[in-house]
């Protein structure tokens, strides 16, 4: 899940941002109205967070409602400190889709989120990915190969589920930077190829058929064709 959060609050910020991290997420800041206005309109996010007042001449209803004028449809969670109803009613009509007060459980905050996400996508939201006997429970966030389940880092199991959202096709390294680890510049680590290792010991060690294999001098794919 791709989320922008838009919060001028540095310890909000800090708390969110480490929090969606570590779940897996990645997450872009904007720290006032006008730049959360040009990533909400340029950038594509799964979800947005978007604090009520913000500094600056932009607050967060103004830029709900222009991002709903231009168009735009991504599930927007409105975080407040303004908790009476009237306030409420306001952003909702605005055209925000939840509304939370502060201060907030980050376990609260993700359900939501999760739950925002889904609904965008609609009932035929494709909740199950099966490549071979491997298996990933978008939901529950289980995997089994076969009857053995495995247990997977919340980077290793975006890095599978990319993998195969994207079955038999040859995915680059930039590519997983990209959208798995949301760099859009080379880090010059070899952060790839370690969290590739980690996850070909999980899904194919002792394993009769490997899944996960090296393209020479294209990327991998997941495949279950020889």
């Amino acid at each position: 899940m791709k989320v922008l959060l838009v919060e001028d609050n540095e310890r909000v910020t800090q708390f969110v941002v480490k929090g969606l991290q570590e779940a897996g997420h990645t997450a872009d800041h904007a720290g006032n109205g006008r730049d959360g206005m040009f990533l909400a309109a340029s950038e594509p996010y799964d979800v947005i967070i978007m604090d009520r007042m913000l500094p600056g001449e932009i607050d967060g209803l103004a830029i709900i409602e222009a991002l709903r004028k231009s168009g735009k449809r991504t599930p927007i969670l409105i975080l407040s400190a303004l908790s009476d109803v009237d306030e409420r009613i306001r952003g909702l009509r605005a055209g925000g889709d939840d509304y939370l007060t502060k201060p907030f459980a980050f376990g609260e905050l993700l359900a939501r989120l999760d739950a925002l996400t889904r609904r965008s996508q609609g009932d035929s939201a494709q909740t199950k990915l099966e490549v071979a006997d491997l298996r990933v429970d978008l939901l529950t966030r289980k995997v089994t190969r076969g009857d053995r389940s495995l247990t997977l880092q919340p980077r290793e199991f975006k890095l599978l589920e990319y993998l195969m959202r994207h079955a038999d096709q040859v995915v680059t390294r930039t590519m997983l930077l990209e959208n798995v680890w949301d760099y859009h510049f080379d880090p010059q680590t070899n952060v790839v190829d370690v969290h590739i290792s980690k996850l070909r010991q999980k899904i194919d060690a002792d394993f009769e058929r490997p899944l996960l294999r090296t393209v020479r001098n294209a990327g991998y794919t997941l495949t279950s064709h020889d």
